[in-house]
C-alpha cells in the first residue's frame, strides 16, 4: 500500500507536468530557462514555496523546534516582509530590464567581470551547501519512513546512499529535460500537496492528544511544554554561549533582515520564478501569495517538532533530525504514508532541480555565452545548460552523504554556510540599486572583503558572536569598503533602468493592501507568542 500510494502520486505529478509542456518549445533561451515567460501567480507561489521548503526544513527545522522550541519561527514569518520588498520594489525593476539572471543586473550596473564573479559564487554555493544538504535530509526522511535498508538488506548508511542516488537522478532528469516550466508545474502540485499533507501531521496528533478534540489537544500540548511555544529567545548573541545559540531575538534586527532580503529578492533559484512571470501583475500575485503561505508554514515545519517533544520527551535530543520521520511513522496510517513520502520526495526534487536549473542558467548565459561561444545559438545554450545540470547533479550526489555530522542540526548548518555567500552578494546588489556613487572597483572590493570577513571571523578566529550578528557587521563594513574604494575609483558610468518591453508592467491593484495585511500579521505573531 505504501509503494502503491507513492507510485500513483509520483506518476500523477510527472504526467500532469509533461502534459502541460506538450506544446512548449524548450529549445529556446526563454522557453528553457524562464518557462517561456508564461508563469502565473498560483504557479509562481507554489513553485517558490516548494523551492524554499524542502527536507532540510521538514527535518531540520522540526528537529530544531523539538529541541529548542518555536524561536526559529523568525526564519519563516520574516520572509513575508522580504517578499513584500520583492513584489513592490525589486521585481518590477527586474522585469522592466527583462532579466533572465540576477548577475545580468550587475553587468548593466557595474561591469561584466562582477557579473561573472557573482555567477560563479552562486553556482559554488549551490553545489557546496544547498544541493548536498537537500539530498541528504531527503534520504534520511525516506529511509526512516520506508526503511529501505531493511527492505534491501543493507546497512542504514548504504540505504541512505542508494536513496541519494535515486532521488538525485530523478531530480536531475526533471531539470535537464523539462527546464524551468517542468520544475514550476511539478512544484505547484507538490507544494500544495505538502501544505495539505504537512498539516495532517499536527491535526492528527492534536486530535489524538486531545482525545478527539483538537482545541483540547492544543491546550494539553501547551500545558505540557509552554516554554517550547515562546518565539522570543533569551539566548546570548554576544559573548559566552553565543556561537552555540540557535536564534537570539536581537539578531532579527541585524543580519537576519539582510539575509531574508537577499534570499527572497535576489537569490537566483527563488526569484527566477518571478522572472518567468507572464506579467508584473502575476509576479506580484505569486510573491505575495508566497508571503501568505510562509505565515502558515510554521504549522508544518515547527509545530510538529513541538508535538514530537510531547511524544518522545528528551529521548531523541542527540538525534533531533530523526524526530519528524518518527512522528510520520507514528501518526500516519500505512496507506497514507506512501503518498506522504511521494510529496516529501517532491519537496526534495523541487529544491534540488530548481537549484540545478538556476545553476545551468547562470553558467550557460553568464559564463559559456560570454567567454566560450559568444555566437552560440539558443539551442546550443540549452544543450550546455543540460550538461551543466548533469555534472552538478553528479557532484551533489557524491558529496551529499558527507554532511551528516552537524551538531546543531542540518538546517543550522545550512544557514551557517550560506553566510559565506549570501551577505557579500546582497551587499553588492543593494549598492547597485541604492548607492549610485559606488563603482565597479568599489563593488569588487566590498565583495572580496565580505567573503573573507565571514570566513575569518566565524570559522578561523571563532569570535564569540552569533553568526547572524556577524552577517550584520559584515554588511555594514562591506558598504563602508565599497564607498571608500569608490572615492579613489569613482563611478563614471551613470546607470538608469530601461524598459525593454519584456512583459506587461501593470501593477496588481491588491499588492499594497495585501502587503499591509502581511506586515500586521507578522507583528501580531510576535506580540501573541512573545
Amino acid at each position: 500500500m505504501q509503494l502503491l500510494g507513492f507510485l500513483l502520486f509520483t506518476f500523477l505529478v510527472a504526467g500532469y507536468a509533461t502534459w502541460k509542456l506538450r506544446k512548449d518549445n524548450l529549445n529556446t533561451r526563454d522557453g528553457y530557462f524562464l518557462g517561456g515567460r508564461s508563469l502565473t501567480g498560483i504557479v509562481i507561489a507554489g513553485s517558490m514555496l516548494l523551492t524554499n521548503i524542502s527536507t532540510e526544513h521538514l527535518i531540520g527545522m522540526n528537529g530544531s523546534a523539538y529541541r529548542n522550541g518555536a524561536i526559529i519561527i523568525a526564519w519563516e514569518v520574516t520572509s513575508a516582509l522580504a517578499l513584500i520588498a520583492a513584489a513592490l520594489y525589486f521585481v518590477p525593476r527586474y522585469l522592466k530590464m527583462g532579466l533572465t539572471t540576477i548577475p545580468e543586473f550587475l553587468e548593466k550596473r557595474f561591469d561584466g567581470t562582477l557579473r561573472t564573479i557573482i555567477a560563479l559564487l552562486l553556482i559554488l554555493s549551490f553545489v557546496t551547501t544547498l544541493l548536498p544538504i537537500v539530498l541528504y535530509t531527503g534520504a534520511i526522511n525516506i529511509e526512516s519512513i520506508f526503511e529501505l535498508s531493511d527492505l534491501l538488506q543493507v546497512s542504514t548508511e548504504e540505504g541512505i546512499w542508494i536513496t541519494v542516488v535515486v532521488v538525485g537522478t530523478i531530480g536531475a532528469i526533471y531539470a535537464i529535460f523539462g527546464g524551468l516550466k517542468m520544475v514550476a508545474y511539478t512544484d505547484t502540485i507538490n507544494g500544495f500537496g505538502l501544505l495539505i499533507a504537512g498539516l495532517l501531521i499536527p491535526i492528527i496528533a492534536l486530535h489524538q492528544i486531545g482525545d478527539g478534540n483538537i482545541a483540547t489537544g492544543i491546550s494539553k500540548l501547551y500545558a505540557f511544554a509552554p516554554e517550547k511555544f515562546r518565539v522570543v529567545s533569551t539566548e546570548p548573541s554576544i559573548g559566552e554561549g553565543s556561537r552555540e545559540a540557535i536564534l537570539p531575538f536581537n539578531v532579527l534586527f541585524t543580519g537576519l533582515l539582510i539575509n531574508q532580503l537577499y534570499f527572497w529578492t535576489m537569490h537566483q533559484s527563488i526569484i527566477q520564478r518571478a522572472l518567468g512571470a507572464v506579467s508584473l501583475k502575476e509576479a506580484q500575485k505569486g510573491l505575495l501569495y508566497t508571503g501568505v503561505l510562509k505565515i502558515l508554514i510554521p504549522l508544518v515545519i515547527i509545530l510538529p517538532g513541538i508535538i514530537g517533544f510531547y511524544y518522545f520527551g528528551e529521548s531523541l535530543y542527540d538525534r533531533q533530525d530523526t524526530v519528524y520521520p518518527e512522528l510520520v511513522k507514528k501518526l500516519l496510517p500505512v496507506w497514507m504514508s506512501g503518498i506522504f513520502v511521494a510529496i516529501i520526495m517532491g519537496a526534495i526534487l523541487s529544491t534540488f532541480n530548481s537549484a540545478l536549473n538556476s545553476a545551468a542558467t547562470l553558467f550557460s548565459l553568464g559564463i559559456y555565452q560570454r567567454y566560450i561561444s559568444r555566437e552560440s545559438s539558443e539551442r546550443n545554450l540549452v544543450r550546455v545548460g543540460r550538461w551543466t545540470s548533469t555534472l552538478l547533479a553528479l557532484f551533489a550526489i557524491v558529496v551529499a552523504p558527507f554532511v551528516a555530522q552537524a551538531p546543531e542540526g542540518l538546517y543550522q548548518l545550512l544557514q551557517q554556510l550560506n553566510g559565506i555567500f549570501f551577505i557579500p552578494i546582497a551587499t553588492v546588489i543593494l549598492a547597485g540599486f541604492f548607492l549610485p556613487g559606488v563603482s565597479a572597483t568599489g563593488a569588487r572590493a566590498g565583495l572580496l572583503f565580505g567573503l573573507s570577513f565571514y570566513v575569518f571571523m566565524y570559522f578561523i578566529f571563532e569570535v564569540n558572536l552569533h553568526f547572524v550578528h556577524i552577517w550584520g557587521i559584515e554588511f555594514v563594513l562591506n558598504i563602508a569598503v565599497m564607498i571608500m574604494v569608490s572615492k579613489w575609483y569613482p563611478n563614471r558610468n551613470p546607470f538608469t533602468i530601461q524598459d525593454v518591453g519584456a512583459v506587461d508592467l501593470e501593477k496588481w491593484k491588491f499588492a499594497q493592501p495585501l502587503s499591509i495585511a502581511l506586515i500586521i500579521i507578522t507583528i501580531g505573531i510576535y506580540i501573541l507568542l512573545s
